[in-house]
C-alpha cells in the first residue's frame, strides 16, 4: 500500500521560502518519476517540478530559478524548496508519484498514479 503524506506548507509573506516534503512509505521504486502540483481554487490542477531517477528536473517556467525539486532516495522523502514565494504560488500542493517509468511530459499529471492528501501554502 503506497501512502504519500506532504507536510511543510503554511502562510507566508512574499518573498518568503518554504520547504515542502513528501514522504512516500511503501513506494516500491524510488526510481520512477516524482513530483509536485498544485490547485489554486477554481484553476486546474497544474504540474509544478518534477524529479526523474536520474535525478533530472523539470520545471514550468513560472518557478523556475525559485524553486528547487530534490529527493532523498535512502528515505524516499521528496522536497520541493520554494523560494521567493509570491502571491500567485498560492494554492495547495499535492505530492505525486508514478507507478511506471515516464519518458516524457513530466508535469502532465496523467502520468502520475499515487498523491498525496495535499498541503496549503498561502502567501500574502
Amino acid at each position: 500500500h503506497v501512502q504519500l503524506v506532504e507536510s511543510g506548507g503554511g502562510s507566508v509573506q512574499a518573498g518568503g521560502s518554504l520547504r515542502l516534503s513528501c514522504v512516500a512509505s511503501g513506494y516500491p521504486d524510488g526510481r520512477n518519476c516524482m513530483g509536485w502540483f498544485r490547485q489554486a481554487p477554481g484553476k486546474e490542477r497544474e504540474g509544478v517540478a518534477a524529479i526523474e531517477g536520474d535525478g533530472s528536473a523539470t520545471y514550468i517556467d513560472s518557478v523556475k530559478d525559485r524553486f528547487t525539486i530534490s529527493v532523498d532516495n535512502a528515505k524516499n522523502i521528496l522536497f520541493l524548496q520554494m523560494n521567493s514565494l509570491k502571491p500567485e504560488d498560492t494554492a495547495v500542493y499535492y505530492c505525486a508519484a508514478a507507478a511506471r517509468p515516464v519518458w516524457s511530459r513530466f508535469l502532465n499529471r496523467a502520468q502520475y498514479y499515487y498523491w498525496g492528501q495535499g498541503t496549503q501554502v498561502t502567501v500574502s
